[in-house]
C-alpha cells in the first residue's frame, strides 16, 4: 500500500496524506497531470474517474466526475492556484454538480501535492486545507481517508509498464476490506476482443469452462442495463462435481471499458455478489480487473475457498491461447 501515512489536524483544519513510491519524481509527476493517467487512479476501486475538462495551467480548471457501479456519480473541480513541475502543485478542490457548478453545504478545499525523492523513488505529501473543522469532520466521515488509501494504491500499475507489472504473473486475487476483492490478470491480446470473449455466447463457450473437464451447458449473454444473464456448467465424463451456475442483472455497460453485473447462483436467494469488470489496454495487451462486492467477509472467504480463483485462471489461460491468438 503506498500510503503510509494520514494526519488529520482539527486545530490548523488540515488533513495530511503521504505515500511512497518506486518510481522517480518526473514519472509521478507525468501521472498526476496527465488527465488520462489520472483516471486510473483518482477514483477508489468501483469508482473510477473520467475528466471531462483539463487546463493545466494557474488560473485553469479541470472538471472530473467518479462514476460508481450502481450508476451513481460525483462529481469535482481543481482550480489550479500553482504549478512548480516535477515539484508540487496546489489546486481548489471543490465539489460540483453536474454543470460544474459548487454544491451547496460542501466548502471547497486547498490541496497541495508535493513530490520530493528518495532512495527508492518519491515521496508525496498531500495537505489539504479546510475552512472549519467541519469542513474536515465532513470529508472525513464521508470515507476520503479509506477512499484515497484505496485508490493511491492503484498507482503502482499506472507508474510501471502494463507488461512488466503483469505479465506473467497469473491471476492475482487482492482483499482489499472485508467485503471487495480485486481480481488482476493480463492477457496479450486488444481490449475489443477481449470485451467479445465476455459478451458474445459462441465465443464465452470456447473460454470459459474453468479447469478442464467441464462444459458450459447454458449461455444467456445480457448487454444492456436491466438485463438478464445466465451461465450454467456441468462436468464431462468422470471429472467429478455437480452442475452448477450463476444469473444477475446487469446494471452498467460502458463498452468496450467497464460492466458491472450482480450475481448469485442459480436456484438460491443469495448471497448476491457485485462484479465490476474493467478492461485496460496497453501496447496490445489486455489488464482485466475485477472487483467482487461480498455482502460479508464470511461469503467473501467462502467463495474464495472453492478454488475459484484457480478456476479463472484456467480460463484466461484458455483464452490467451485460443481466441487471442487467432
Amino acid at each position: 500500500m503506498p500510503v503510509t501515512d494520514v494526519t488529520t489536524d482539527p486545530e490548523n483544519l488540515t488533513m495530511t496524506i503521504v505515500a511512497e513510491f518506486a518510481a522517480p519524481v518526473e514519472r509521478v509527476w507525468s501521472a498526476y497531470s496527465d488527465p488520462r493517467q489520472l483516471e486510473r487512479f483518482w477514483g477508489p476501486p468501483g469508482w473510477p474517474a473520467t475528466f471531462t475538462a483539463w487546463d493545466h495551467t494557474v488560473g485553469g480548471r479541470a472538471y472530473y466526475t467518479l462514476n460508481g457501479p450502481r450508476g451513481e456519480s460525483s462529481s469535482g473541480s481543481w482550480e489550479f492556484l500553482s504549478i512548480d513541475g516535477p515539484h508540487s502543485f496546489e489546486v481548489l478542490d471543490s465539489f460540483v454538480d453536474a454543470e460544474g457548478k459548487p454544491l451547496a453545504g460542501f466548502a471547497p478545499m486547498r490541496m497541495k501535492l508535493s513530490f520530493e525523492p528518495t532512495d527508492d523513488g518519491t515521496r508525496m505529501i498531500g495537505e489539504s486545507h479546510f475552512d472549519s473543522a467541519e469542513a474536515l469532520e465532513q470529508v472525513v466521515a464521508m470515507g476520503v481517508v479509506e477512499g484515497t488509501k484505496m485508490a493511491m494504491a492503484q498507482l503502482d500499475a499506472v507508474l510501471q509498464d502494463l507488461r512488466e507489472f503483469a505479465q506473467g504473473k497469473g491471476t492475482q486475487v487482492e482483499l482489499l476490506d472485508d467485503i471487495h476483492v480485486r481480481i488482476t490478470r493480463l492477457v496479450d491480446g486488444p481490449r475489443e476482443l477481449v470485451w467479445r470473449a465476455y459478451n458474445e455466447e459462441a465465443l464465452m463457450r470456447q473460454w470459459m469452462l474453468g479447469p478442464d473437464g467441464w462444459e458450459m451447458t447454458e449461455c444467456v449473454v445480457a448487454i444492456e442495463p436491466g438485463g438478464s444473464h445466465r451461465t450454467s456448467w456441468a462436468p464431462v465424463g468422470d471429472t467429478e462435481g455437480e452442475p452448477f451456475g450463476f444469473e444477475g442483472e446487469v446494471l452498467l455497460v460502458d463498452a468496450p471499458r467497464r460492466a458491472v453485473t450482480t450475481e448469485r447462483m442459480i436456484g438460491t436467494e443469495g448471497p448476491e455478489t457485485l462484479n465490476d469488470l474493467n478492461l485496460y489496454e496497453e501496447d496490445g495487451a489486455t489488464l482485466i480487473t475485477l472487483l467482487i462486492e461480498y455482502p460479508d467477509k464470511e461469503t467473501r472467504d467462502m467463495i474464495l475457498a472453492t478454488g475459484m480463483a484457480e478456476g479463472m485462471e484456467a480460463s484466461y489461460a484458455r483464452l490467451e491461447s485460443t481466441l487471442l491468438k487467432v
